[in-house]
């Protein structure tokens, strides 16, 4: 307990949290991320209906108007779609895809390119430009690309019912080899200037194995600039997720995702069903928006020559 007191006592007295309560627009973002978490991941103790349960779904209840519109119903706060299903709760249930897709792409990515980066950065020569050259001939592909040529190889390879059970799997990979190659160049850098540096020789010196080196030593003093990344890649993965859906090629229709809800509706756009695409496009762009803002402030408060 006194250790947890402590902590919090110097997180409380850091430079960070100074910065952070001294950005409304950051403490603003952190609430609305916040909100946008909890929503999701509370969504079957918060959500007013089940939109996965079929026996509670009634047709005739399709296509309900938002709650303030004149033929709106309070039980349906945003509307309903074409099934009926409730389009908050929709919302909802498929941010929790969203934000799953998003974390464990980017936390795969970044196992992925801290490793590379590290072994780059700390090897040099040949073993470097040899990593770096993939890194350099991935990032000449748009990322949304890779994602559907990887997407489109497993779809060749597997059955559609295989497929279809490791739909989820199959795009958190997608994106996450997508985009490694930013936490690499980031990780070797930073591992560069760090080699050299007199605490490494002296640990080379009493005789330290180089992965404890590289493990212990350097790669805690090269992970802020990877924070920073992984934030701000956060927001991608979710946008990457939501296009994939979007095209037809992301989760399952089981297991629908912001995107999967953005294409249902964009059939009834013009029709005058406005609300179910709309919707859930502003729950995606607050979601990404607010992650974005605190990647912002992130970079700017763990660079001294930003602030």
């Amino acid at each position: 307990m006194a250790a947890t007191s402590s902590a919090l006592g110097r997180m409380l007295d850091s430079d960070l949290w100074w910065s952070f309560k001294r950005s409304p627009i950051t403490v603003a973002s952190a609430v609305v991320a916040l909100i946008c978490v909890l929503g999701a991941v509370l969504a079957p103790l918060l959500a007013p209906h089940d939109p996965f349960d079929v026996a509670t779904l009634n047709l005739i209840d399709a296509f309900k108007p938002p709650a303030w519109a004149a033929e709106g119903d309070a039980t349906y706060p945003l509307g309903s779609d074409d099934q009926g299903r409730d389009v908050l709760s929709a919302i909802m249930y498929g941010a929790r895809v969203s934000l799953l897709v998003g974390v464990c792409a980017v936390a795969f990515s970044l196992v992925v390119g801290v490793a590379v980066g590290l072994l780059a950065g700390y090897a040099g020569g040949a073993v470097d430009g040899l990593l770096m050259r993939i890194a350099d001939i991935q990032l000449t592909f748009p990322s949304i690309l890779i994602a559907l040529l990887v997407d489109g190889v497993v779809r060749a390879a597997l059955p559609p019912a295989v497929h279809d059970r490791i739909a989820l799997f199959v795009v958190i990979f997608a994106i996450g080899i997508s985009a490694w190659p930013q936490f690499a160049r980031t990780v070797r850098g930073s591992t560069l200037v760090e080699r050299n540096k007199e605490y490494v020789l002296a640990a080379r010196v009493i005789g330290i194995s180089q992965l404890r080196i590289m493990l212990t030593h350097v790669l805690p003093n090269v992970l802020g600039p990877v924070l920073v990344i992984a934030t701000l890649g956060l927001s991608n993965a979710i946008i990457s997720e939501a296009t994939l859906s979007y095209l037809g090629v992301g989760v399952p229709q089981t297991q629908p995702s912001l995107g999967t809800l953005i294409r249902i509706g964009n059939d009834f756009l013009f029709s005058g069903e406005w609300w179910i695409a709309i919707f859930p496009g502003i729950a995606l762009i607050v979601m990404v928006l607010s992650v974005n803002l605190l990647g912002d402030w992130l970079r700017d408060a763990l660079n001294p020559r930003l602030r």
